[in-house]
């Protein structure tokens, strides 16, 4: 390892100093003083002055060497005002040559800094919030170094952690000093899954604290560092060799992970925090503060995911770090997930009898984590903006799945609010599971099936609790993307076969694999898209790649063991790709006929209708089905030309607007015309509201997530569908944008329990 330089020798004599000032003891103040003088005179300033925030967002002058010290605890900034407010409000350093002339500058007189011009400011920042501020000034006009700036940053960030841990400021000083977030908030998103929660916030993945600082021995980090760093990178190259999944990372944001793990600036600024004194763990911390500071303003969402990314590798070094890299967490009785983004088998990893909600900074009504949510009955809000720098582990917390929205530190109002609303949700439920049993007709006698959307083993426990008559979609995907590796032939065979079983007699509807778009797995070789919604996935993929597709069915067609199977092919935009796949499936059952095995006792084939495409060709396409379903969610991004997974355009339309409602006319009237069963499975059919709609307009098989069976029952046994069809049909021919208002207007007139 190179000598330390004459800097960096420096930094850890200042370092030691200021250890050495703080073991002396003595008042508070004097301390604060003490140390402010040991800062001014390592970095050869003038002035060394400490600001503090105050909870309300006012930065107070707490000790000062070579300002006038009577304005200690005096002289206060208004959130954002002046030098000091400029760098709490950026989070990042500024190094001015003559701050006086600087626009944001603000004469404070009581101070004396009249005759100073050099400045430079740096954060106090502690989970990439900024606590305070740490300045040095001198008289002569000049830009300091950038190795000043890094002096002045690795000091600040110790002392941001004294702070804390109330080495430096005793507990009756700290007093109105916000150190993390304590005031109630509201902040409002978008409900993934209803429901409403009350608990403990817990971070998702949180990196192990830093049990020390400064270091000993700087070699010794080093070689530490190196060797986790090394670590990171093979584990890395291993996920994108396909060796170990992933599961929550699609194959870019693996090679993102690479990219910066193998980026040398960001390497060789851990390296250099670790030269200068820091243990392994705080150079991280210091860097990953950085990043915070320097991105977490961005308002381009490229350079915010970049920050997410970084906070996901510094999160992974730090567990290589600790030796805690894949320890399953213990959680609270009462646990409510904060995080950024999830995966589908991220969810599954946590006791779910422990997990009360979730909230997410990210995603979409769409995404894997909202899927998974919904299956397991887990209130969900996501796209809650800076989240995870509101919220503290241990808060408490709610998730009202309602309305969209999240407490954070409630107050006793709120939680008496919601804990009576979560009695009436209770009662709710038990009315519903009463209806457990009862056949879903409508008050004027027609039937209605209601089916299960499933893709879990979690979800087979559920299905006769939950009052279903079988299962209408079940997503084989979510066993490759929960893997480690492509599932064989015998895994897909098992589960498959116990789905069966858990149905018992009941129908099942096996989607074949629906990848591709935002399902790239891990293990799989994927190619980059420009728009991978409208590209190569679902039917397309397996077309591409029969053999995948061929294995599958394979599995399927064992699995039967002569019971009734139904597949369903998703996305089918022509009728050339449904014939392509059905000829695909009759291969397969004569593959396994010709070798004495047996064929499904039925065998029905049908298609997802998703792709406007096929509107239009339903004369063709409908003869050759043995059934059709819906895809709702992907019918409406295609029909409105607005990607569900962009926060910006996922909530843009509503379904419940007059083309939208054309759509499903047309493909159930063309339905009915050919005898052709059909359902619908998309997010429509579990919403009271939406699924009177799509019972209005003639539709009678339901598939949902298991949540909305019981809301869903509920509605069916209250509706008059004749006198439903009549309000919805005229609404059709609406010129309004959305006829939501007068659907719920519709509903009222005629008592529907929704």
């Amino acid at each position: 390892m190179p000598a330390p330089s004459v800097a960096i020798r420096g930094q850890r004599s200042l370092l030691r100093q200021i250890r050495e000032a703080l073991a002396g003891g003595g008042p508070a103040q004097a301390r604060l003083d003490m140390v402010a003088s040991i800062i001014a005179r390592s970095m050869v300033a003038e002035v060394c002055s400490l600001y503090m925030r105050r909870a309300g967002g006012e930065m107070e002058l707490f000790a000062t060497e070579g300002l006038d010290r009577s304005a200690v605890h005096v002289t206060r900034m208004k959130p954002g005002e002046g030098l000091i407010g400029e760098i709490m409000k950026v989070g990042r350093p500024l190094n001015l040559a003559d701050a006086p002339e600087h626009p944001a500058f603000s004469y404070r007189p009581e101070t004396g800094e009249d005759p100073y011009h050099a400045f430079l400011g740096v954060p106090l920042l502690r989970g990439g919030r900024a606590i305070g501020v740490l300045v040095v000034q001198n008289r002569t006009e000049r830009v300091y170094s950038d190795d000043e700036v890094e002096d002045l940053q690795i000091v600040a960030m110790v002392l941001a952690e004294m702070v804390a841990g109330g080495e430096l400021i005793t507990e009756d000083e700290l007093k109105g000093v916000e150190l993390a977030p304590h005031k109630p908030e509201r902040l409002i998103g978008t409900k993934f899954s209803e429901g409403l929660a009350y608990g403990v916030a817990v971070l998702h993945e949180p990196p192990p604290a830093p049990s020390q600082l400064l270091s000993e021995d700087a070699a010794a980090e080093e070689a530490r560092l190196d060797v986790a760093i090394a670590a990171l990178q093979a584990q890395i190259d291993t996920m994108l060799e396909g060796q170990h999944g992933l599961v929550e990372a699609s194959y870019e944001v693996l090679d993102t992970y690479r990219m910066f793990a193998h980026d040398g600036g960001w390497n060789r600024s851990l390296v250099d925090a670790v030269r200068n004194g820091l243990t392994a763990e705080a150079a991280v911390e210091r860097v990953r503060s950085e990043h915070r500071a320097r991105l977490g303003q961005a308002r381009d969402p490229y350079l915010r995911e970049r920050l997410h990314d970084l906070e996901d590798l510094n999160d992974r070094l730090l567990r290589h770090l600790s030796g805690d890299g894949h320890v399953a967490r213990e959680l609270p009785e009462n646990a409510v997930l904060i995080a950024r983004n999830l995966g589908p088998a991220d969810l599954l990893e946590y006791d779910r009898t422990r997990l009360r909600g979730l909230l997410l900074e990210e995603g979409s009504a769409a995404s894997h984590a909202a899927i998974v949510a919904r299956a397991l009955d887990i209130p969900c809000v996501g796209r809650l903006d800076d989240l995870r720098n509101r919220v503290s582990e241990g808060d408490p917390v709610v998730v009202d799945g309602e309305t969209g929205e999240a407490y954070l530190r409630p107050r006793p109002d709120i939680i008496k609010s919601v804990e009576q609303r979560m009695e009436i949700r209770a009662q709710r439920k038990a009315e519903f599971a009463k209806l457990r049993d009862t056949p879903a007709f409508t008050r004027d006698g027609t039937k209605i099936t209601l089916l299960m959307n499933a893709g879990l083993e979690v979800d087979l426990d559920i299905l006769v609790e939950a009052g279903a008559e079988g299962i209408g979609l079940f997503r084989t995907e979510f066993q490759f993307m929960v893997a480690e590796e492509m599932p064989r032939f015998n895994a897909q065979t098992a589960l498959y076969e116990r789905v069966m079983d858990a149905a018992n007699g009941m129908p099942v509807t096996f989607r074949t694999l629906d990848l591709g778009g935002d399902k790239v797995l891990p293990y799989m070789e994927a190619e980059r898209e420009d728009n991978p919604a409208l590209g190569w996935r679902a039917i397309r993929m397996g077309l591409d790649r029969p053999a995948l597709l061929r294995l599958q069915l394979r599995a399927l067609i064992a699995a039967a063991k002569g019971r009734p199977l139904r597949i369903m092919f998703p996305l089918v935009a022509t009728v050339d790709e449904f014939r392509a796949a059905r000829d695909l499936v009759d291969h397969e059952v004569a593959w396994a006929q010709r070798r004495g095995r047996q064929a499904p006792s039925r065998l029905e084939v049908g298609a997802m209708i998703e792709a406007p495409s096929v509107l239009l060709h339903l004369d063709a396409l409908l003869p050759m089905t043995d059934f059709v379903s819906v895809g709702t969610n992907d019918l409406m991004q295609y029909l409105f030309a607005a990607d569900r997974g962009n926060p910006r355009m996922s909530d843009r339309y509503d379904p419940l607007s007059p083309p939208a409602l054309r759509a499903l006319d047309m493909i159930q009237k063309a339905c009915a015309e050919t005898g052709t069963p059909v359902s619908v499975c998309g997010e429509m059919a579990g919403r009271p509201l939406e699924a009177f709609t799509l019972v209005a307009l003639g539709f009678s098989r339901l598939s949902m997530p298991p949540a909305g069976v019981g809301p869903v029952k509920q509605m069916v046994l209250s509706c008059d569908r004749e006198a439903a069809r009549r309000g919805v049909s005229p609404l059709l021919k609406s010129s309004a944008g959305s006829v939501r208002n007068e659907i719920e207007t519709l509903a009222r007139k005629i008592y529907l329990a929704i």
